[in-house]
């Protein structure tokens, strides 16, 4: 068989690996590349015939792994696209939000080209979609949901068996049986990796015994706080921003996955009667289809959850909590002068209704914007955690007045701890050989001396180098 690292190659975006084994191509996950500089178009060069294409198996459903798929099936891929019932539904979701960004960048563009030639200027780059809704359509036809820790038989040859790993509802690693020349041969695809006691999901599960191990490596060389509690940071965020001071606390969130968590852990507090009613509003449409989507796929979420939802009813649900559906409701947040919590997206601002929350109280001295996950280098999100006293927000610099404060207890990545701990539980007598993708060059080097220094054998691959194993 042979492994080729096409996405994600010493780079966080884009997963995208291939895996034949003889003439037959599985391609596990699909991911869109938006790495800083890449320009999105690129997406659109495949280094193979999507028609070759004979199966796809997704992880899960973040953008950085499915988002790629509606280009591959108008590009002519024809086979299916393997996944659990949970990242069926998140995919199509995410995917169709995707359509719904190009269009609105699309609509910017011209805006910008009709500017440019009133002010006769010859040199204008279109940013056309992607792809659209029909595509995201024909890529869900192609999708078939599997269940959790059943072998699956694609043909003679190949078995494919999906483990949880927690990080988002539905997530899974990839485990193939391969029988080749009379050899039976295992290789595993990590996709990504949660970490333990997060909230409304799963801890992750280690891996069958493998021999080719394919691991993410986003938090290489990076440590949680493991000395805090959830609890208690959430409790004193809201007590200092909504009660010490009639404020409002602003939670960028991504909507998909932390909300649901965060939404979870603040009805426990307010359940317990740790604080006094606060009225929080969850501003975001794409994050109440989301949420949506946790309540169907109820048997998926953790123990705690379903435990929660036995004894005090539906954990996404709470007395002083207000899903914001249209705009005219979100506009009208800005109004709301009682101190409150306002959840919305996206994480690392960069667009979403979080803008229009921010762009009305960056300058007000009572309000507290708290991340709870990370912000790629370049965002705007970035830029206010290293503390930047100006930003540029809706075309106008504005100064920051409002508190800034972080916490990584719900990030969704494990840790360098968690990973190494993770790739240990597999044991060495079978495990040949360690692929890190799906990180910066800073987190696979840290990752790789780690497991080197306990004599696992590791390679960083190089896009498009093949690996005959």
């Amino acid at each position: 068989m042979k492994l080729t690292v096409w996405g994600a190659a010493e780079q966080v975006t884009g997963s995208m690996h291939l895996l034949e084994v003889g003439d037959f191509k599985i391609l596990i996950d699909c991911g869109l590349n938006y790495e800083g500089g890449v320009d999105l178009s690129e997406n659109e060069l495949f280094p193979f015939h999507p028609f070759d294409i004979n199966l796809v198996v997704l992880t899960h459903a973040h953008i950085d792994h499915s988002g790629n798929l509606p280009t591959l099936v108008k590009a002519g891929f024809e086979g299916q696209v393997l996944c659990t019932y949970p990242t069926a539904d998140l995919t199509q979701l995410l995917l169709s939000d995707s359509v719904n960004i190009f269009l609105r960048k699309q609509e910017k563009s011209r805006g910008r080209k009709k500017f440019n030639r009133r002010k006769q200027q010859q040199h204008f780059t279109s940013n056309h979609p992607l792809y659209l809704h029909k595509h995201v359509n024909d890529t869900a036809d192609r999708i078939v949901p599997i269940a959790y820790q059943k072998p699956f038989k694609i043909n003679d040859q190949i078995t494919l068996f999906l483990t949880p790993t927690g990080h988002l509802l539905g997530a899974a690693a990839a485990h193939f049986t391969i029988k080749e020349d009379g050899e039976i041969k295992t290789i595993a695809f990590t996709g990504d990796i949660g970490r333990k006691n997060y909230p409304v999901l799963n801890d992750p599960e280690y891996l069958p015994e493998t021999q080719y191990l394919v691991c993410e490596s986003t938090y290489g060389g990076r440590f949680h706080d493991r000395e805090s509690n959830l609890k208690d940071t959430l409790i004193k965020a809201i007590k200092e921003a909504c009660i010490d001071q009639p404020g409002r606390l602003i939670i960028p969130a991504f909507s998909v996955g932390r909300t649901q968590s965060l939404v979870f852990s603040l009805n426990k507090i307010f359940s317990d009667g740790d604080l006094p009613p606060i009225p929080v509003f969850v501003d975001s449409p794409m994050a109440t289809m989301a949420t949506d989507i946790y309540r169907k796929h109820h048997q998926y979420v953790s123990e705690e959850s379903r435990e929660f939802y036995q004894k005090n009813g539906d954990e996404f649900e709470f007395e002083n909590l207000s899903y914001v559906k249209e705009l005219k409701e979100s506009k009208e947040i800005s109004d709301h002068f009682e101190p409150c919590i306002i959840i919305s997206s996206a994480g690392m601002l960069e667009g979403g209704r979080i803008q229009d929350h921010l762009y009305h109280n960056i300058q007000n001295f009572y309000a507290t914007i708290f991340f709870i996950g990370y912000c790629a280098k370049g965002t705007l999100g970035h830029r206010l955690l290293r503390g930047d006293s100006v930003v540029n927000l809706k075309g106008r610099e504005l100064s920051v007045f409002a508190s800034i404060k972080k916490t990584d207890l719900l990030s969704g990545h494990g840790d360098h701890q968690d990973l190494v701990e993770y790739i240990s539980q597999i044991p060495k007598r079978s495990l040949r050989q360690v692929f890190l993708v799906h990180g910066e060059a800073e987190s696979m080097n840290a990752l790789k001396i780690s497991l080197e220094e306990k004599n696992y054998q590791v390679v960083i691959p190089k896009k498009g180098l093949v690996f005959e194993l």
